[in-house]
């Protein structure tokens, strides 16, 4: 196979991100393209290589890999789904007990968000699959002591005793505590954290990653959640950087733009990591309540502590109450839609983002049904000229955002788009798309430009790739003759 160097787009921040990555010893991967001369050959790392290996996993890309007409398409699905296995996961037995640390592709820390979204498309293995099961309660019992140093933070450090920030992170106007990469206060972080621990509990009976320390980890994200309600004042939360990047920093002191406390939680940040414009961001209140519901599950079935279920049922009742209230708006067919973000007084905006939970994204994270009438509304005025952030191009057209700018489209949003559809046009449609715009390189990236997919960024982004791998799984179980004749 010929092979050819590829242009990579460098921001500011991925400037940073590459500085971060010589100083902690990690290599940049190389950025080949196959071409369309000779056999796709893998691109993992050699066994020996490799970061962590599952028989189960193993078994699942043989066997779908069956089921995919095309070769291509058959090819990324064998480089992507064990992309976070092959390349991030840091296992060890610390303490007698398995501890696990991802990183998050391209930089040396670990994002709760991301860790969790690595890792999913694995946990329907993990019964059946014992190494996987010891990766997953050291992640789940890592997650849970994460939380513990700071749940206000949104990215760790590998040492929990490290005081070294991040590099664009270490002059933040915050409070850092040692173990914490990077302090910023998403909502959706904690969610994430509750979905992995429900979604493991639920595929494989285990109940070992649930004792004392994660339970009062769990204890501290309903109070964190309570606290940013700001019932009784801002909380104590804050956060600045110097950056002539605004979406970087927050307004007023660093406890942002105000809001009316009407029950939303709020969020200073996108999951994007990009500043909010107004504090209440919808998809990540609907994820609240999605998980705690689920952690009022656990806490029934598993911590047998009744009270603290009714606590976690009671906040979710308060919060969908408040979205349903101050959430939706009219959208361009005149029925309701839901906002983006809004602030409680009656102030709007109406946008996407490619980050997951976004607008788009809510039926797959089990906010709604992807048949609800709102959804439906929501999703065709997010996938138009209404969404600042749709971008059309000769390449491709996709939802971006300003964490990237104009005119540079996630993969991410296409595979949510098509996990949220029921139309196989549509599906098919955006496998045509990111089989279109990898670049030959054989892994999802972070953004590529709409015209040109040879300019894209993050060569090395784990959480897109096996969210890709996903992506194919679920078709394979559910529309096979679809994936069979793409």
């Amino acid at each position: 196979m010929a092979w050819r160097e590829e242009t990579v787009i460098y921001n500011r921040r991925e400037v940073l991100k590459g500085v971060a990555l010589g100083a902690m010893g990690l290599a940049m991967p190389r950025i080949e393209i196959a071409t369309e001369t000779g056999s796709f050959a893998s691109k993992r790392p050699p066994v020996e290589q490799r970061k962590f290996i599952s028989h189960a996993v193993e078994e699942t890309i043989s066997r779908v890999k069956n089921g995919i007409g095309a070769p291509e398409l058959a090819w990324m699905f064998e480089n992507c789904y064990p992309n976070t296995l092959d390349t991030t996961v840091n296992f060890s037995i610390s303490g007698g007990k398995p501890d696990t640390f991802i990183i998050t592709g391209d930089i040396d820390a670990m994002w709760l968000r991301d860790s969790a979204c690595q890792v999913w498309p694995y946990v329907p293995l993990a019964k059946s699959d014992g190494d996987l099961r010891q990766m997953f309660r050291g992640l789940i019992g890592r997650q849970a002591r994460c939380i513990l140093i700071d749940p206000y933070a949104n990215a760790f450090l590998p040492d929990p005793k490290s005081t070294k920030a991040l590099e664009w992170a270490v002059a933040d106007l915050t409070e850092m505590r040692p173990g914490v990469a990077e302090r910023k206060w998403e909502v959706d972080s904690l969610c994430y954290c509750i979905r992995l621990a429900h979604g493991y509990w639920k595929a494989t009976g285990d109940t070992a990653p649930f004792d004392a320390e994660w339970a009062s980890a769990m204890r501290l994200v309903v109070a964190t959640f309570r606290e940013q309600q700001r019932k009784n004042g801002p909380g104590p939360y804050h956060f600045q950087r110097k950056t002539e990047t605004p979406t970087d920093t927050q307004a007023l002191g660093g406890f942002g733009n105000p809001a009316r406390p009407v029950g939303m939680i709020y969020s200073m940040f996108r999951p994007s990591d990009d500043a909010c414009t107004y504090s209440f961001y919808v998809p990540s209140n609907w994820f609240a309540v999605v998980s705690l519901g689920q952690l009022a599950e656990m806490a029934a079935e598993i911590l047998k502590d009744s009270g603290f279920a009714a606590e976690c049922r009671s906040l979710a009742e308060e919060v969908e109450k408040a979205l349903e209230e101050y959430g939706k708006i009219r959208g361009n067919s005149g029925g309701e839609i839901w906002a983006f973000e809004v602030d409680g007084y009656g102030n709007q905006l109406f946008m996407d983002d490619a980050n997951i939970p976004g607008l788009l994204s809510l039926p797959y994270l089990g906010c709604c049904k992807a048949s609800d009438p709102v959804y439906q509304q929501t999703r065709r005025q997010v996938l138009s000229g209404s969404n600042p952030y749709y971008f059309v191009g000769t390449a491709a057209s996709g939802i971006g955002g300003p964490h990237e700018g104009l005119n540079m489209i996630w993969p991410m949003a296409l595979i949510a788009q098509a996990l949220t559809s029921s139309n196989d046009a549509e599906i098919r449609q955006c496998l045509h798309r990111l089989k279109a715009t990898h670049a030959g390189t054989g892994f999802m990236h972070e953004s590529f430009d709409k015209d040109n997919p040879a300019k894209y960024t993050r060569a090395w982004f784990a959480w897109a790739n096996t969210l890709f791998g996903e992506l194919i799984l679920t078709l394979s179980e559910e529309r096979p003759s679809l994936l069979k004749s793409v």
